[in-house]
């Protein structure tokens, strides 16, 4: 049991600290002055994911509507993660096929100020694919926490910052390291620009 928890804890060190090197820390920063034009646009951030990625998408979508730190009250930040509503998805899922449920989200909710965050530990979920596209099509920009050398979804991703593992813990384990690092700049980016205010 002891031996699980260390490899673990060793495996997450190893890939974290690779995510030092300048390639990620360049794609991070990148990514994250995509997510401050967004909200400086009046945009808003889409976020879809399946199983665990679809949990990770609530969650960051929590942190930009509620509070991502607990002494920084201040304005919310438009988010939505596109796996909530259960009536559309299985609507969508037993009308048209489980492959359409954010493509139609995305069509009908984003307009081209907007930004699709495309969360998968494989790269290789179609309803993701197709979300990437319609969003494209829009004029969105569209980003992908990717891993496994980023799958098919990376060819749809305008940016994809892609976790060297292919192990789905540590990758979804970075996610959200990704994640909340993203928030945080952009957090204190909108404040530095006064686009929200401290409440």
């Amino acid at each position: 049991m002891k031996d699980i928890f260390k490899e673990a804890l060793i495996q997450g060190i190893k890939v974290k600290t690779k995510l030092q090197d300048k390639e990620y820390t360049d794609i991070f920063g990148i990514i994250g002055n995509i997510l401050v034009k967004c909200i400086a646009n009046k945009g808003k951030i889409l976020l879809c994911g399946n199983g665990g990625s679809a949990a990770d998408a609530q969650h960051l979508a929590a942190e930009l509507l509620v509070r991502l730190r607990p002494k920084v009250n201040r304005n919310p930040i438009p988010a939505i993660a596109l796996a909530m509503d259960t009536s559309t998805i299985t609507a969508c899922g037993n009308d048209f096929g489980y492959k359409h449920i954010f493509e139609r989200n995305i069509l009908a909710l984003g307009k081209k100020e907007d930004v699709l965050i495309c969360i998968s530990t494989s790269g290789m979920s179609e309803n993701l694919e197709l979300a990437a596209i319609a969003a494209n099509s829009i004029g969105m920009d569209t980003i992908g926490f990717l891993g496994n050398n980023g799958g098919q979804l990376k060819n749809y991703c305008n940016h994809s910052f892609i976790i060297p593992s292919s192990n789905t813990a540590r990758i979804q384990e970075c996610h959200i390291i990704l994640g909340h690092s993203l928030m945080q700049y952009l957090e204190e980016k909108l404040l530095e620009n006064q686009l929200i205010t401290l409440t």
